[in-house]
């Protein structure tokens, strides 16, 4: 693959395949799949999950091979037993009912939506009212809601904004979850500014990093192309948001797609110019199964539109870290 800053001019006749860069697993993913790779290689099958670890089917598929057990609740974990909390969190009653169980628990929650948890507990702890913007049902809101539920009311878009009541105006902050749409979020914040002028930001954005570079990335790669793939899963916050995020940048047409094997012929009847990208937790290996579908009907390599740099990294949770110590120390489990 060819580094490009911006995607460069070719002839008609031409195809030509754009791969944007960043794409893919974020620092939060990474570190919450290892997390169950590891805790399986160091206590043995089975290991309990809580939800989905990440949102993609392949990821959960292969950890579900290697003896990962995904449960909804904590009542389907038996007593004792060790159960990983996904990256998008839990709430605190989550975490009580994991020592009524007696569970060996591991959090494998994002750091940066653990940043907005202590948020809400802060800004409740100084009695504002909190309007979290994010989707009913996702398990990202529903661990934040957890920390603050007297104070906190979900606002899922500027819809919403008219029923929103609140104590006083003066005293009412948002939050968001960490994968909605950038534009998204800030249009919903506008409305709600209108209402109440007052209206007190979060100490930084709670968008993630990884969000907004792969949003920016996939906008760079839109303008002016015939087809913009993006690999993710359907439950995927910021996959799904991708692919609206392409067309919004002028893309002709976007699709959603968990490998390459759900890409239609027709998409590509009369396509110069195919854009690829991924959403934060999608492995590279389903990027390139895209890019060797794409080869056998006839594009080139792809070329990679560089948009930022990545260099974030979190190191695994304590509790099994401290467990990994204590193995090479030759403790077993």
């Amino acid at each position: 693959m060819t580094d490009l800053a911006m995607p460069r001019v070719f002839s008609d006749d031409e195809k030509q395949v754009l791969l944007a860069s960043p794409r893919g697993y974020c620092a939060g993913v990474d570190r919450a799949v290892v997390t169950v790779e590891k805790a399986l290689d160091l206590y043995g099958a089975p290991v309990y999950v809580r939800k989905e670890i990440v949102h993609n089917k392949t990821v959960v598929g292969d950890l579900r091979a290697r003896g990962a057990i995904f449960v909804d609740e904590l009542d389907e974990v038996p007593a004792g037993a060790t159960v990983v909390f996904s990256a998008h969190g839990v709430s605190p009653a989550v975490h009580a009912a994991a020592v009524e169980r007696d569970l060996k628990t591991i959090d494998a929650t994002c750091p940066l939506v653990t940043k907005v948890h202590h948020e809400a507990k802060r800004f409740a702890g100084e009695d504002f009212d909190i309007l979290l913007i994010g989707h009913a049902g996702h398990e990202e809101v529903e661990g934040t809601m957890g920390e603050a539920p007297e104070h906190t009311q979900l606002v899922q878009g500027p819809e919403d904004v008219a029923n929103i009541v609140v104590r006083d105006p003066a005293r009412v902050v948002w939050l968001s979850q960490t994968t909605l749409s950038v534009d998204e979020t800030l249009a919903t914040v506008a409305a709600i500014r209108e209402r109440f002028p007052e209206l007190m930001d979060p100490p930084s954005d709670d968008i993630c990093y990884a969000t907004q570079n792969r949003q920016l990335a996939v906008k760079e790669i839109s303008s002016g192309t015939d087809l913009v793939i993006v690999v993710g899963s359907a439950n995927s916050s910021n996959s799904v948001r991708l692919v609206e995020v392409a067309l919004e940048a002028g893309a002709a047409a976007a699709h959603r797609i968990d490998a390459a094997d759900e890409i239609q012929d027709a998409w590509l009847e009369g396509v110069r110019t195919v854009s690829v990208t991924s959403g934060a937790s999608v492995p590279e290996k389903l990027v390139e199964g895209v890019l060797a579908h794409l080869a056998a009907h006839g594009y080139p390599d792809a070329r990679a539109v560089q948009s930022a740099e990545e260099s974030l990294i979190f190191s695994l949770p304590a509790e099994l870290r401290r467990d990994m110590k204590a193995a090479a120390a030759g403790h077993t489990f």
